[in-house]
């Protein structure tokens, strides 16, 4: 079935808009309570390294959780590569996806990366950590092989997020790939 086109001025304003924060609107669904406290934009700094890789590497990573008044958060994460100065060289990893809530604390996470990999997690939120294991990987045809992830989120402060993320590709173990520690942006301040 057509349906016409209607001629709509442009930008138009999202009808939904999604919330950053807990107290901006819509209100989060009360299923969100346990991640109400991961919600905005998250920037900072990390390391990582793999045994595939030459070096170890630095990093810089923004992340951001926002809401749209249903049970689940969306995801989006940017990182780019840092110089021995703390300059930035290049776009490095990014993805994004969804956090869904269960009643019982239980949480289900969709990850995708432009490199051809996609993620299912499962897991558990409380006392602000999220804690979540891959329960299954897709690949592209010419995505790295990888066979497993686990994802550590924990809320150290009020403004301090820190993250560490563990690996199993390419025919190696489950092992320490990533961590970073990142501050809550304030509200509206440009990523």
């Amino acid at each position: 079935m057509n349906h016409p086109v209607r001629d709509v001025p442009l930008p138009l304003p999202l009808p939904f808009p999604d919330a950053l924060s807990s107290d901006a609107p819509p209100a989060p669904h009360p299923l969100l309570a346990p991640v109400a406290g991961f919600l905005g934009t998250w920037r900072g700094t990390g390391s990582g390294g793999y045994p595939t890789l030459e070096a170890d590497f630095t990093y810089a990573q923004e992340v951001t959780f926002s809401h749209d008044g249903r049970p689940f958060l969306a995801y989006e994460a940017r990182a780019w590569l840092l110089d021995a100065d703390g300059k930035p060289l290049r776009p490095s990893a990014r993805e994004t996806g969804w956090w869904r809530l269960q009643p019982d604390g239980r949480m289900e996470a969709l990850i995708t990366q432009p490199t051809g990999i996609a993620e299912i997690l499962s897991g558990h939120a409380r006392d602000g950590a999220v804690d979540l294991a891959t329960a299954q990987v897709a690949l592209a045809p010419t995505a790295k092989q990888v066979d497993a992830t686990r994802r550590r989120y924990t809320l150290t402060g009020p403004d301090t997020l820190a993250f560490v993320h563990d690996l199993a590709a390419v025919g190696r173990p489950l092992q320490h790939h990533l961590s970073a520690e990142l501050r809550r942006t304030a509200p509206g301040q440009a990523g």
